[in-house]
């Protein structure tokens, strides 16, 4: 039994290590599955920046619908854009797995358990950290993912992001802070160069509403646990009553 205990151990090390590792998170988010103005704008957002490449194929849109308060007839004018799809389908992309391979380098991934996998903190960073790179093939890299494929399908909300110097309060490595600032100078700051439709407080808002409603689609069924937990927690208490007082008439008689 030891033996097999050990095995199991070895086998998910590599996992916690790949989960762990990588790029730094600079920015953290609590999705608050309760905003529904949030999560609705989050799955306007997504539907139509994300979903032309990336299905969730877990999620229907009745469901994301019925969930979120949004009426079908919205729904169906709004958010449904091919004539393949119908109210009650998969929220699934247009893109054939085969163009995408070939120009992409790989299919993009299915989002339905991404934040489950990466978590909400990993999705809000990596949204906010695109920046401008004339050395990739699509213009720009991320600090989170490194050398990432995708393009910046949000730069037309965003702007232009490059790394830029500028004085932060977060320490850099091998570098004392400014006697008089007690700032660090680093080269690696995020500025928005060239604005977008969006400003950047706005911007950072709306990924935060894109991030809410994907940690929702990953476990949808939280909203009605959640719903359905006081009215549990009710029955098991007036149940504990009843079994008490039950137990109490029950050894009176064998008193």
């Amino acid at each position: 039994m030891k033996k097999y205990l050990f095995g199991l151990l070895f086998a998910l090390v590599p996992v916690t290590a790949m989960a762990a590792g990588g790029a730094s998170v600079p920015h953290s988010m609590d999705p608050d599955l309760h905003d529904k103005a949030s999560l609705q704008n989050g799955m306007k957002l997504y539907v139509n920046y994300c979903m032309g490449c990336h299905s969730l194929q877990y999620q229907r849109f009745s469901r994301a619908a019925e969930d979120l308060n949004i009426p079908q007839d919205l729904i169906e004018e709004n958010l449904i854009f091919s004539p393949d799809l119908a109210y009650n389908d998969q929220m699934h992309n247009a893109m054939d797995s085969g163009d995408a391979e070939g120009w992409f380098g790989a299919p993009p991934p299915d989002l339905s358990l991404k934040t489950r996998v990466r978590g909400t903190d990993w999705i809000y960073s990596y949204l906010l950290g695109f920046y401008k790179d004339p050395s990739r093939p699509t213009g720009v890299n991320n600090t989170v993912f490194d050398l990432v494929a995708m393009p910046n399908v949000l730069e037309p909300l965003q702007g232009v992001q490059e790394l830029v110097c500028a004085e932060t309060d977060h320490p850099v490595e091998g570098q004392e802070p400014d006697a008089l600032s007690g700032k660090y100078q680093s080269c690696d700051v995020l500025q928005v160069t060239e604005p977008g439709q969006l400003e950047p407080a706005e911007f950072e808002e709306a990924m935060y509403d894109l991030t809410n409603f994907l940690a929702y689609v990953g476990e949808p069924s939280k909203l009605q646990a959640q719903a359905l937990a006081p009215k549990v927690l009710i029955f098991i208490f007036i149940f504990g009553v009843i079994a008490y007082l039950l137990k109490r008439e029950y050894w009176r008689d064998i008193h």
